[in-house]
């Protein structure tokens, strides 16, 4: 049920009410800590009853915590810094049955419209939450990105320490910095750094990668002002996407920012967007969304300015129409995808940045090698 909360509270207020969010941002910064004895207790499980000679040291008080766990620091052998996340006891065992209580109140409480087509977001949140409970998962993802973005210095993903993670501990060196949406106060050159450096990431694990860390939680990424580098934590919601998804999805983006309606409707349908009987409001309701959501890499804008944008308010009058009026749930790879989407425009928002992001998307288009179309 924390996760849910976490998850909505990262989004903006198009469909959630101003109050709900406020609750739903509260849920997010707090997450209770285990005791000691429950922490060793875990770590006497997972890491065996020897797991003290494995480490120099480790402070039993956590230095964060989140919603499935919290992390703790502590110093190898051989000097090494780490940072170890534990799991809390039960938690994969019940994100059925709390997902299942949770959207059941909701119901009751009419907070999410009809239109939402809520059974399948649920199911989504289950499987993705029994990714994220998953830390061998995790670690596999973990290293798999840090992979990913080794030709690109400005990215840094932390090793994995082996011999300390299992299904329900994940130990990795420790990092420096801090998590993006403190940077607001940074000097104006460092916060476009920082915007152009996570958007350029997003656009190579849609269209480069097709692996994208879907969680868009601003403490999932750090910023070192030393190295200028951005630092990638928390791969347990890391997911695919399939090359023919992706070979229309890139179509409908760069038809967007082209200004191509048309285009935009066709692809939607054979992306399952559109059924293809819908009225000419929900036609023109979905194809209007795209059309300002691609805004962003329109070249005619050139500059986009992410500190006074309008997008949202815009957005937000479309919604009621959607909602009203669609036949279908979108396809279900777009709950991650567009939620990290969203927390990465809404970081952009947040820094009040202006950035041409044209160039980014060309960039990743022309390079772009399609299967089908």
């Amino acid at each position: 049920a924390l996760k849910i909360g976490q998850i909505l509270s990262i989004q903006d207020s198009n469909v959630i009410s101003p109050e709900l969010q406020k609750a739903f941002e509260r849920v997010r910064q707090s997450a209770d800590f285990m005791p000691q004895w429950q922490v060793e207790k875990v770590l006497v499980t997972e890491l065996g009853p020897d797991w003290k000679s494995k480490l120099s040291s480790l402070d039993l008080k956590p230095f964060a915590a989140a919603s499935i766990g919290q992390v703790h620091a502590g110093l190898l052998k051989d000097g090494t810094e780490v940072a170890m996340k534990i799991q809390y006891p039960g938690v994969a065992k019940g994100i059925e049955s709390d997902i299942d209580n949770l959207i059941g109140v909701m119901k009751i409480w009419n907070v999410f419209p009809e239109g939402m087509f809520l059974d399948n977001l649920v199911e989504v949140a289950k499987k993705e939450l029994g990714w994220e409970v998953d830390y061998k998962r995790e670690a596999e993802c973990t290293r798999k990105f840090k992979e990913l973005v080794e030709p690109y210095p400005y990215y840094f993903v932390p090793t994995v320490i082996d011999e300390l993670s299992t299904g329900q501990i994940l130990t990795t060196e420790l990092i420096e910095g801090v998590p993006v949406d403190q940077c607001v106060d940074l000097d104006y050159e460092s916060r476009k750094h920082i915007c152009k450096l996570v958007m350029e990431l997003c656009l190579r694990e849609l269209f480069q990668f097709r692996y994208m860390q879907t969680d868009p939680n601003w403490s999932n990424f750090f910023y070192n002002k030393d190295t200028k580098q951005l630092i990638l934590l928390d791969f347990g919601a890391t997911r695919a996407y399939s090359k023919e998804f992706m070979d229309q999805y890139i179509q409908v983006i760069k038809a967007g920012a082209d200004g191509d309606k048309d285009k935009v409707l066709t692809i939607s349908r054979k992306m399952g967007f559109l059924t293809g009987y819908e009225s000419k409001i929900m036609e023109e309701a979905h194809v209007n969304t795209v059309m300002i959501l691609s805004e962003v890499f329109s070249e005619k804008i050139g500059e986009f300015d992410f500190g006074g944008q309008d997008t949202t308010k815009r957005i937000t009058e479309l919604v009621p129409t959607i909602l009203n009026h669609r036949l279908c749930p979108p396809p279900e790879e777009i709950y991650s995808l567009h939620r990290k989407l969203s927390g990465v425009f809404l970081l952009c928002s947040k820094l009040k940045v202006k950035m041409a992001c044209y160039p980014m998307l060309k960039d990743v288009y022309d390079n772009y090698k399609f299967d089908t179309v």
